[in-house]
């Protein structure tokens, strides 16, 4: 690895994380809303590096609550980065159903929502190496917690913001695997041929 892309470690999880947002949320355009909030310093990003789903969902709920407690100027939004644990995405899909039945229990199911990535992300309809994937495909699991209220004054004022999703396919399909790790050279420690 580079000076410039730290390795795969739970000591850099939270770097090459923040790396990726702006090689690719934020370079590539994935997220056009992403850039205003990096810049203005309100995207929090942290690290659960608990390994058990119970232990690591009191770190995905201390979260939730600080957001609770903090406006939105202060924090927009956070990355909860899960660097050990969850490296399998079925084990990381248990945890996303507990992290959403959690939003549902706590009763701010409506002010939060969740947003999901991992480095295999495996959308339900498609095989493993279809390039599609790699719109949510990020160096560690990540639950992306969102204020609601927040997206939808940002999607209000967006034109045709239902076409963001399949923008997003088109870019993969022309970027390719190598294009990829042209943008963010980590993936190549870690990407499947998709070309």
């Amino acid at each position: 690895m580079s000076q410039l892309y730290p390795s795969y470690t739970v000591a850099n999880a939270a770097d090459l994380t923040k790396l990726w947002v702006d090689a690719m949320v934020i370079g590539q355009n994935l997220c056009p809303f992403a850039a205003p909030e990096r810049n203005r310093g309100s995207i929090r990003y942290v690290v659960v590096q608990e390994q058990d789903l119970s232990v690591a969902m009191d770190g995905f709920l201390n979260e939730l609550l600080f957001l609770q407690q903090c406006s939105e100027k202060e924090t927009a939004t956070s990355l909860v980065i899960f660097p050990k644990g969850f490296e399998d995405f079925e084990a990381f899909l248990d945890l996303l159903g507990v992290a959403e039945d959690a939003l549902v229990q706590s009763g701010v199911e409506g002010l939060f929502q969740l947003a999901s990535f991992h480095p295999d992300y495996q959308f339900a309809d498609l095989p493993a190496e279809d390039i599609t994937n790699w719109t949510n495909r990020s160096p560690f699991p990540v639950l992306h917690i969102i204020r609601e209220g927040q997206m939808g004054r940002v999607l209000d004022s967006y034109k045709s913001p239902d076409e963001i999703p399949e923008r997003n396919v088109a870019l993969m399909e022309k970027l390719g695997a190598q294009g990829l790790i042209k943008c963010f050279p980590p993936f190549q420690d870690y990407i499947k041929s998709t070309d």
